[in-house]
């Protein structure tokens, strides 16, 4: 508000009991990925989605859809942290992370078939069509997960220990990044078709393998979250070559979400959308390698970077 004092807010508190807002300066600025901070290449958790949250003012410009203004927050970085995330791997050892890494070796080799992934040729059309088909299946597991621990907590009447918010965070991270490229492309009949069928046989075979070892899921969506990244460092190979996207300025919606600066290009929405998934494959091996009834490492004040 301009010309006054802004009204205090009342403090966000999960259930944890912990109530995230170090890494907002008092004037709204963000502090992730400042030098004073360890950077992911260092070895640190990355920044998790939900850092800030959009403003009531983008919603009444008509910038974003009345359903994208929600309690949810939105993940914002600095240039220089998102140049530094590159692809990375963890190595399964335990059987749950070997049987994830297998099932997601297969599933890349059919993906690539069915959406004509070519390394070495990929036009516009080739990338728009993979990575919203792409998109539609990584918003899945998020939702099942965090659905089903919310379904356990009103069972159990008891805490989740805050990982309901942070599952749900990833889905809705996952679904803005469709509705961004579906800015830029309209699917036709056969693709939502396929979309639809996708979407059913992923998401009741998460529901079953949830119920049965979380673990493997969390490790699933790690491993499949490390190829994402992989996809979209391929596409910022291809947009510095000159290949796709020459200068193209990102969708209104992209600059909104990620707090891009104007005149943001396609470039940067690229880096923008590889950092979440750099953080949702983290998460995910993380939330593998714990106690399924262990605090949210990622819901405690400043966790984000924690070492």
């Amino acid at each position: 508000m301009t010309g006054g004092t802004a009204a205090a807010q009342p403090a966000h508190v999960d259930d944890t009991g912990a109530t995230p807002s170090a890494a907002i300066d008092t004037d709204g600025s963000n502090t992730i990925g400042s030098s004073s901070k360890p950077s992911f290449t260092e070895g640190y958790i990355a920044p998790h989605p939900g850092l800030q949250g959009v403003t009531v003012a983008a919603q009444v410009a008509g910038v974003l859809p009345p359903d994208v203004h929600t309690v949810m927050k939105n993940p914002v970085y600095e240039k220089e942290y998102l140049e530094s995330v590159k692809p990375q791997h963890l190595p399964p050892k335990m059987l749950h992370q070997k049987l994830a890494f297998r099932a997601i070796q297969m599933v890349r080799k059919v993906f690539d078939l069915a959406t004509g992934y070519n390394p070495d040729n990929m036009n516009e059309a080739q990338w728009l069509r993979r990575i919203i088909f792409l998109e539609t299946v990584a918003g899945v597991p998020g939702m099942v997960g965090g659905m089903l621990r919310h379904l356990r907590s009103l069972r159990m009447m008891r805490k989740d220990n805050g990982w309901i918010n942070t599952l749900l965070q990833e889905a809705e991270n996952e679904r803005m990044h469709l509705l961004t490229f579906m800015e830029m492309r309209n699917p036709g009949w056969f693709f939502r078709t396929a979309v639809i069928g996708a979407q059913g046989v992923m998401f009741n075979m998460l529901f079953v393998a949830y119920l049965v070892s979380p673990k493997f899921v969390h490790s699933l969506v790690g491993y499949l979250e490390e190829e994402a990244v992989k996809t979209y460092t391929h596409a910022l190979k291809d947009i510095d070559e000159r290949k796709i996207w020459n200068d193209r300025l990102a969708p209104p919606i992209a600059q909104t979400y990620w707090r891009l600066p104007e005149g943001a290009t396609m470039r940067d929405l690229i880096l923008a959308v590889r950092a979440d998934e750099a953080c949702h494959s983290h998460v995910n091996h993380t939330f593998a390698g714990i106690k399924q009834d262990a605090p949210n490492p990622f819901a405690a004040e400043d966790s984000h970077q924690v070492p």
